[in-house]
């Protein structure tokens, strides 16, 4: 069943492009932006990523924390984190295991061709795990403005 808001957030174990473990459980009490993107270093990803690095300080004024997820590994997130100058962590889910419990590892197709991959979504969380917003349409480069606009 898929989540919706006003479920409690899944909880993830991962690693970050360091290496450093992470889990949902460790931002209790602080805000959450988790969002799932397809592939590191891809147009529509790097436009989102950018985004949030250029309003970061006003999401970190708002009182969330960022973390991205795609199923690329470590080495991938830490290129892609250099190249960009991204200040959040991206953690790898090389397992499939986060995006699955989140639901965002779906069919695609392209070209009549069909792939499973991930669906850029973005999981708002509140302070006590609670997922607040979904957003599943999102705007790459106006992002912040998504998730800003309905967590004033």
């Amino acid at each position: 069943m898929a989540l919706q808001t006003g479920d409690p957030a899944p909880e993830i174990l991962a690693k970050d492009q360091s290496g450093n473990e992470v889990k949902l459980s460790d931002f209790k009490g602080k805000k959450v932006i988790l969002y799932f993107y397809p592939k590191d270093n891809t147009p529509g990803c790097t436009a989102q990523a950018c985004n949030l690095r250029d309003n970061y300080d006003a999401l970190l004024n708002q009182g969330f924390v960022v973390l991205g997820v795609s199923v690329d590994d470590e080495k991938s997130h830490q290129k892609f984190i250099k190249k960009f100058d991204l200040p959040f962590p991206l953690l790898a889910d090389t397992d499939h295991a986060i995006v699955e419990s989140y639901g965002v590892w779906v069919e695609k197709s392209m070209y009549g061709r069909t792939y499973m991959g991930t669906a850029r979504t973005t999981f708002v969380i509140d302070e006590n795990g609670i997922i607040s917003e979904i957003i599943q349409k999102v705007d790459t480069k106006n992002h912040t403005d998504q998730i800003l606009s309905k967590n004033d």
